[in-house]
């Protein structure tokens, strides 16, 4: 079996395990006692909090352990938030941003305050003149992903926390994806991260907020983690959660060059061995091991399943994959196909020959799922008149209302036009995507009296 889906969980490093076994030996008595065993596990706590302050280049007193990188983020921005609150009640998030990052401003935002999500462009980055365009007086947080989780593509945080600092706003940077490669660049103000995403272990997250930041502590409070994080610490999780970041850190000068070879390879091979496919993320400036692509008249779903059989672990964003019909968030921001998503993110060690049984697998997977698809009759095309198609693909989910596109493009002159009615959600972002990576042009939608019109016009 190849496990391709590390940006979700990294497999537990070696060194990880010997920590945490190791230290459930000596470090389960609480560490806030003065006894003989209370002085062992507090003298660990801190080892691994000057350990980890290190690792990210800030003070150790700065450093909080949370149960998670999910509740690291939740507690620095209600923090950060109702610190600031004097200030103003705006918030600024990336459109791209993970769901905790994301469900933090609904909560912020259902409580009354106001919320700007900077948009980004194809490859999934922030525009940092936009990003710092969205700053106002009363902005009191403004948070940013070190890295995108899906497509890899890297932040501008630097640039952006210089445009923060200059406008007196504190910024916190959720760095889950790329920590383990290496400390975040810039002035920033708060970070958030997790263990499970660099290979330690999962229930482990630290919080860093910066001296000088205001910062109010959300809920009840005790005199652990600064009152940031109340509750007993899990120092077995911590000291393999900091254990397997200094390994990893160690190697990662290395792998990343190995990993970004892997990736380049698929990128670059795919489109050739697989019709039809689009991938997606900066080609540049993203991490060393994760690639992701979409294929049309695909359904993501089934996709994953003939990837599984055949011994490979992704992931994926498209809408068929989800129990809402809604696609990714961040595909959906980006403007790209969405259908048929297949995100793979590579462990450090992953195997090249691995790759390769990939390449001979891939072409088989999508070939005999779009053959699948192929298969229900066409939707009920009616000619309006000759320039003019209108193809009811109502109660029918992605890609099928894409297929069925595809199917009478050709049966209308240059200059005619094709009205897809759809009622699924995918389609608002599938449709457009298909005009760019066909030249056909997108003319826009149209309310109809069930779903919505998709208007096509054919230019070649």
């Amino acid at each position: 079996m190849s496990y391709f889906d590390a940006a979700s969980a990294a497999p537990l490093h070696p060194v990880a395990r010997q920590a945490l076994l190791a230290s459930l030996d000596d470090g389960w008595a609480d560490p806030a006692r003065l006894h003989r065993e209370g002085r062992r596990a507090r003298m660990l706590l801190d080892a691994a909090r000057e350990a980890a302050a290190e690792a990210v280049g800030c003070r150790a007193d700065e450093v909080v352990f949370t149960a998670s990188g999910t509740r690291a983020v939740h507690s620095g921005t209600a923090g950060a938030l109702a610190g600031r609150r004097r200030v103003g009640r705006h918030l600024i998030v990336s459109a791209v941003e993970h769901s905790c990052v994301l469900h933090s401003a609904d909560v912020f935002e259902a409580d009354g305050g106001t919320v700007t999500r900077v948009g980004v462009g194809r490859t999934g980055a922030v525009d940092p003149s936009a990003f710092a365009a969205a700053l106002r007086p009363d902005t009191a947080l403004a948070c940013l992903q070190s890295a995108n989780h899906e497509v890899g593509t890297v932040q501008p945080v630097a640039e952006v926390a210089e445009a923060c600092r200059a406008a007196g706003v504190p910024l916190l940077v959720d760095a889950a994806q790329s920590l383990g490669w290496g400390p975040v660049a810039g002035d920033w103000s708060l970070l958030a991260a997790s263990a499970h995403k660099w290979g330690g272990p999962a229930g482990a997250g630290l919080l860093v907020v910066r001296k000088g930041v205001r910062f109010a502590a959300q809920g009840p409070v005790d005199e652990r983690e600064s009152g940031r994080a109340p509750g007993f610490e899990n120092l077995p999780a911590i000291v393999a959660a900091v254990a397997s970041l200094r390994a990893v850190r160690a190697e990662a000068a290395q792998e990343a060059v190995r990993l970004r070879e892997l990736t380049e390879r698929i990128r670059a091979r795919v489109p050739a061995l697989v019709p039809d496919v689009e991938v997606v993320g900066d080609p540049r400036h993203r991490l060393p091991g994760i690639v992701t692509f979409s294929c049309l008249y695909v359904d993501g779903e089934a996709l994953l399943h003939e990837l599984d059989r055949a011994g490979f672990s992704v992931s994926s964003g498209s809408s068929c994959t989800s129990s809402t019909l809604t696609p990714s968030h961040v595909l959906k921001a980006m403007g790209v196909l969405s259908e048929g998503n297949v995100r793979v993110s590579l462990a450090p060690g992953t195997a090249e020959a691995d790759v390769e049984r990939f390449f001979q697998v891939l072409p088989g997977a999508v070939a005999g799922v779009r053959e699948k698809l192929g298969a229900p009759a066409p939707a009920p095309a009616t000619a309006v008149r000759a320039a003019e198609l209108l193809v009811d693909a109502l109660g029918r989910r992605c890609p099928v209302p894409v297929i069925e596109l595809a199917r009478v493009i050709g049966d209308v002159p240059v200059g005619g036009t094709v009205r897809v009615l759809s009622d699924d959600e995918a389609a608002r972002l599938d449709i457009p995507a298909w005009c760019e990576m066909r030249g056909q042009e997108y003319a826009g939608e149209e309310p109809a009296e069930r779903g919505t019109a998709y208007v096509v016009r054919r230019v070649n």
